[in-house]
């Protein structure tokens, strides 16, 4: 490896998270070494050592900037929708319609690897709380506006929550109906939201 270009620390940092969220998402958050980063971004080993001491706290730091991306897009989603009912659908479909097993795999491995990497295992624990916060929100909003009916959205958000993430990782291995997962979902959260068949199904 010859050696790299000097170029300023905000901008060698930024390739390196760069190199770093790519192989997460190409090959899952387990590839994150040092030589795989190194490699990806053309770079020494020792290079990207000298930008992130700890490798646990680089991992941590990929996983919760693709999972940042991935909340902030549903965000501009739901914005967007005429109406909660409407924005949930949306969340729904666009989670279960079988684009994202990247994203998946990531998550799936968050959650193995940061058992022993604490550093991770706390960036999961946020971006989950993150996650039910834009679920509990439309839920909320669609009781204020007298569309669902339901006592406890915070106890709605993390049961779904619990859903959307036990269908997505048993699509990673094409168990289950993955053509029907998405309305079957969406036909469990009209009875827990209290709405008419079918308002959740687009």
């Amino acid at each position: 490896m010859s050696r790299a270009a000097r170029k300023p620390p905000t901008e060698r940092r930024a390739e390196l998270a760069a190199a770093a969220r790519a192989l997460a998402l190409d090959e899952g958050l387990a590839a994150v070494t040092l030589r795989a980063v190194a490699a990806r971004a053309g770079v020494t080993p020792a290079l990207v050592a000298h930008y992130h001491e700890s490798m646990d706290g680089l991992v941590a730091e990929t996983f919760t900037s693709i999972v940042d991306a991935e909340v902030a897009e549903l965000r501009a989603l739901l914005a967007a929708a005429p109406s909660p009912a409407a924005g949930l659908a949306t969340l729904l479909r666009t989670l279960l319609d079988g684009t994202r097993d990247d994203v998946t795999v990531v998550w799936v491995e968050a959650w193995a690897l940061g058992r022993r990497n604490p550093v991770l295992g706390a960036a999961v624990r946020d971006q989950m709380d993150a996650w039910s916060d834009v679920i509990e929100g439309v839920i909320v909003d669609g009781v204020a506006a007298g569309s669902f009916r339901v006592e406890d959205p915070r106890a709605v958000a993390w049961q779904l929550l619990g859903m959307l993430d036990g269908l997505n990782a048993q699509a990673l291995v094409r168990w289950g109906g993955a053509a029907d997962r998405g309305s079957l979902l969406a036909h469990a959260v009209e009875g827990m939201l209290g709405v008419e068949r079918g308002v959740l199904v687009g």
